[in-house]
């Protein structure tokens, strides 16, 4: 038995070495997001453009869409060609990101509607219940409650 145990703990030691060098897998928020419904968009101020089919929210930005809360300095919303719905968003500055008790913050995220993916990058740091991921980059899609972060991963993991 003694060997056993010290094989379990060198696995351990390893573990966060692994998801260091690789991507990390998980789940974020606690359900399947719509991302058909409406999305509600506060902010100091607003300038829009017609002709490229843009719109720039800036100042304490609040963005929410059903259970999904984003916040961040700056917002750019980009419309369809014939600007009928929201193509995506594009956050940037002290960007954060809640979805039931999950929290992602990052430099910038551009959440593109229709594929209901939410690209997060620059220093992005997850935080779920007592864990804290960090890594480069973070792919979420909502549709299907799944994350892969990317580029130098860095959790610890506790064993109990």
């Amino acid at each position: 038995m003694p060997l056993f145990r010290l094989l379990m703990m060198i696995l351990l030691a390893l573990t966060p070495v692994a998801g260091t060098a690789q991507g990390l897998q998980l789940g974020f928020g606690k359900s399947e997001q719509d991302t058909g419904l409406p999305v509600e968009v506060t902010a100091e101020s607003l300038s829009v453009n017609q002709s490229d089919g843009s719109a720039v929210f800036e100042g304490k930005v609040d963005i929410s869409q059903g259970d999904m809360r984003m916040t961040a300095d700056q917002v750019n919303v980009h419309y369809t060609d014939d600007n009928q719905a929201i193509e995506r968003l594009v956050a940037a500055g002290n960007v954060l990101l809640v979805q039931g008790t999950d929290a992602a913050e990052a430099d910038e995220a551009v959440y593109s509607i229709e594929s209901g993916n939410v690209v997060m990058t620059g220093n992005v740091t997850v935080l779920q219940a007592a864990t804290t991921i960090s890594a480069d980059k973070m792919i979420l899609n909502l549709n299907n409650n799944t994350a892969q972060l990317v580029g130098r991963v860095k959790t610890v993991l506790k064993s109990e």
